[in-house]
């Protein structure tokens, strides 16, 4: 139990560690670029998102809603075993298939929302499945087979979308606005956070996070899934049916992906189905927020926050006339040295595991 706690520290300071990293590179990058504004233009990306107090605090709760699940999503399957690397495939099927219930079953009701949610969940978890049964029983290279699935998902969505008319803006090349049922209710936090975009997905968001939590920590199929995810060849020896825990890996996974595309199409901010050869940012950026939270549910979601907070911080760099890309910068060197020190903290464990084995044997 110490030896986990050890680990889990050095964990959180390797992402600490990441984080002052990436700020500083960015620093010097803003020097480079405007020497006489840096330090303004630094400052504003650390307290930009409080600029306009708690609409901003909504901002950036609106701008997580969809990378925390996407994040959760990788998380999830790293914490089984498997790289999820078809998130933005999953996210788009996903939002498809609110943007189909939203506009087409509108007379549904007050459960409008809910239900096209539900069809979210479906289109990711369907999306899942496909590399799931092909890493399973065929053995095929799951990243292989998910990136492949990113692309159909992609150009499928933009396929029906552009064909179907009753889904297709002309006008404007993606998809139409969905009924004013289907959007996501505020759940008071305009209220709360008056004038922002926030809406009842984070809570939802975070309810998902709590669920996965659970599930990986507190129940018998999340130790099923976590110990297949250590080693196949030992789950199976155990008696745990490691094929079928591969494919709802990634159904799961899946699910929480198309969840995410969902909630960002349903929010009611003008978001919509652009019809474009891009696969999802959100998608890849969940990634980030996976090896940034450690691929623990709540180290997601946190981590999830802090990219938020910088994306809301960094539209103000523009005041200074700085490039607002210099956040992508900052958020991609804190992830290559998140993954650098998840590799120096897997090595530092196995020589631990070592020095006890020997130790043990000693003692015997």
């Amino acid at each position: 139990m110490k030896f986990k706690k050890k680990k889990n520290y050095v964990g959180v300071l390797s992402s600490v560690f990441a984080i002052f990293i990436g700020l500083m590179v960015g620093l010097v990058v803003l020097l480079l670029c405007n020497p006489s504004q840096a330090l303004p233009g630094f400052a504003t990306i650390l307290s930009g998102a409080f600029t306009h107090g708690m609409r901003g605090v909504g901002q950036v709760f609106y701008y997580a809603t969809p990378i925390i699940l996407t994040g959760l999503s990788v998380g999830f399957a790293f914490k089984t075993g498997v790289f999820n690397i078809g998130t933005p495939g999953q996210f788009i099927m996903g939002g498809f298939g609110a943007v189909y219930v939203g506009i087409m079953w509108d007379q549904l009701g007050p459960v409008h929302w809910a239900a096209a949610l539900l069809a979210a969940v479906v289109m990711g978890a369907l999306w899942g499945l496909v590399p799931g049964v092909l890493k399973a029983y065929f053995n095929v290279n799951v990243v292989i087979s998910c990136i492949m699935m990113n692309y159909i998902g992609m150009y499928l969505v933009n396929w029906v979308v552009r064909s179907y008319k009753p889904l297709f803006n002309t006008l404007r090349n993606e998809s139409k606005n969905v009924a004013a049922t289907a959007v996501i209710p505020k759940m008071g936090l305009d209220k709360v956070f008056p004038g922002s975009s926030v809406n009842g997905g984070i809570i939802i968001a975070i309810l998902v996070v709590l669920l996965i939590y659970v599930i990986l920590e507190k129940t018998i199929f999340g130790y099923e899934l976590k110990a297949v995810g250590y080693n196949q060849d030992a789950g199976k020896y155990a008696g745990i049916n490691e094929k079928r825990n591969v494919v709802l890996s990634m159904m799961i996974a899946g699910a929480i992906a198309g969840l995410a595309g969902g909630l960002l199409y349903l929010a009611g901010t003008g978001k919509h189905i652009e019809i474009k050869d891009v696969l999802a940012s959100e998608g890849f950026t969940g990634i980030s927020v996976a090896l940034l939270g450690l691929s623990h549910p709540v180290g997601v979601l946190f981590a999830g926050l802090f990219i938020a907070y910088l994306t809301a911080g960094g539209f103000y760099l523009q005041l200074f006339e700085f490039s607002t890309e210099i956040i992508d910068i900052i958020v991609a060197v804190i992830i290559y040295f998140s993954a650098f020190a998840l590799i120096v903290k897997t090595l530092l464990g196995k020589l631990k595991d070592k020095k006890a084995g020997k130790e043990g044997g000693n003692e015997t």
